[in-house]
């Protein structure tokens, strides 16, 4: 997947979330007779503006060079000199109130806007991979709470599992605090069972190691011919000259027959030349192929982008659709947005307290790259992707830190208690602090950002 391809998605979702945020501040400050100047998409220079005819206030509206952000510039005296017949459209004029409103505004738009997506996810409906358990590891938590293979996840705790990311965010939801976790799942008879999984002082998120793979789970994989069927772009499958329908037949000359067998010869093999054996419309071939390296959990493994073909049989086995009616939706759409802003807040105050790894802060390359991912895999995935990042940036936007929405409203808070704004020597205080806070956390972004390219 190229690059272009990452930043050009990157830009659209960024596009969408900032504008539908900074709209928000838009419309309520309008609505509240508040005069707005400039409406822009981007920060730095602007790359293009224009106004609306028969606009009476003029707003000049903005798309700018930096596409990480965005701002409403309103009507203050304390960026300027406001004349006298418009003091009360000032935005300092306002009451505490109104004030607090329009800036409550901006994260209350992304929540607005990720129930809006869920719920175009939860209509359009999903085709996910079913909760199905492989064999679990040895010694693991798994299998010490006597999971099986094929067994079917039903619910973690309270919470309905209904696909295989469904397990993944009920283990991280569910599993931040350790203690036991009440899984219910179907084995491969039918019957219904709840098991405790016995988490102890285990927090799932203290380090990067996948949570699945981290409690012993793994993914059902039923045995499959070793048939591609298909290759990823730009892979080491793709540039080898491996394409659809090609039949594997041995990998450096020892034979194989499942697609197992190929998964764990090219893991075990990362920038190792292997010379594939292939049937190629009863053509027999001899490719040489160099698996890429990637990190997984603690180790370095290979892989070539290739995956395998899976008979419609067992596909029906393997998926599950997910999709509601337009009414039922909603409310599913509502507690989908606001379980997944707890969640988040959750996770931030581990990282806070230390509990949870700050390995797992992503920032903008990490963010490009999903973005381009989803947008390749299909409409539905990259829709809820938006949406999940569109509830981060709500809750992050809430927080009390200064320079955010939230550090505004603690001002607020504060002038509402002492009945009086606080001073421009504690706002500025405040300002550095924030700017601080936010470089550290920019810092800490790129970092891991930077180190997952080069893992």
């Amino acid at each position: 997947m190229s690059i272009l391809h990452n930043i050009f998605f990157f830009i659209i979702a960024i596009g969408v979330l900032v504008t539908f945020h900074e709209f928000g501040h838009y419309w309520v400050a309008r609505k509240l007779g508040v005069k707005v100047l400039r409406f822009s998409v981007g920060f730095g220079k602007p790359l293009i503006t224009w106004r609306r005819k028969n606009d009476r206030d003029g707003v000049e509206y903005a798309i700018a060079a930096i596409p990480l952000g965005g701002y409403v510039k309103m009507l203050d005296e304390r960026e300027g000199n406001v004349r006298e017949d418009e003091l009360n459209r000032a935005f300092n004029r306002q009451p505490v109130l109104n004030r607090s409103l329009i800036v409550f505004a901006g994260p209350a738009f992304n929540f607005i806007l990720a129930i809006l997506f869920y719920w175009m996810v939860f209509v359009v409906g999903t085709t996910a991979q079913r909760p199905l358990l492989g064999v679990p590891e040895s010694a693991s938590m798994a299998e010490q709470a006597g999971f099986g293979d094929k067994d079917e996840i039903l619910a973690v705790g309270e919470s309905a599992v209904a696909s295989w990311s469904n397990f993944r965010i009920a283990l991280i939801d569910q599993g931040l605090d350790g203690g036991t976790l009440d899984i219910k799942a179907r084995d491969a008879d039918g019957f219904e069972q709840t098991r405790s999984l016995q988490l102890g002082d285990t927090r799932v998120l203290e380090d990067e190691t996948d949570i699945v793979a981290k409690l012993g789970f793994s993914m059902w994989r039923p045995e499959l011919p070793p048939e591609i069927g298909g290759v990823v772009e730009d892979s080491a499958a793709s540039q080898a000259g491996l394409s659809k329908g090609d039949t594997i037949r041995a990998i450096n000359a020892e034979p194989v027959s499942q697609w197992e067998e190929i998964v764990e010869r090219v893991r075990s093999n990362p920038g190792q030349l292997l010379v594939f054996t292939i049937d190629r419309q009863g053509q027999r071939l001899d490719i040489n192929v160099i698996p890429g390296s990637k990190k997984q959990a603690d180790e370095i493994v290979g892989y070539i982008g290739a995956y395998q073909h899976v008979p419609d049989e067992v596909r029906d086995q393997l998926l599950v659709e997910i999709k509601y009616g337009l009414l039922e939706s909603i409310p599913k759409a509502v507690v989908k947005t606001w379980d997944m802003s707890l969640l988040t807040l959750r996770v931030l105050w581990k990282m806070v307290t230390g509990e949870a790894s700050l390995n797992n802060i992503s920032g903008p390359i990490t963010i490009a790259q999903y973005a381009g991912v989803t947008a390749t895999i299909g409409f539905t995935t990259f829709i809820g992707f938006l949406a999940i990042i569109s509830v981060s940036l709500g809750v992050l936007n809430l927080l009390p830190i200064p320079m955010l929405d939230g550090g505004h409203l603690l001002y607020y808070l504060i002038e509402t208690i002492k009945g009086g704004p606080v001073s421009e020597t504690f706002e500025a205080r405040g300002q550095q602090i924030g700017v601080m806070i936010l470089a550290l956390l920019m810092m800490i972004a790129l970092f891991n950002d930077f180190q997952r390219l080069l893992q």
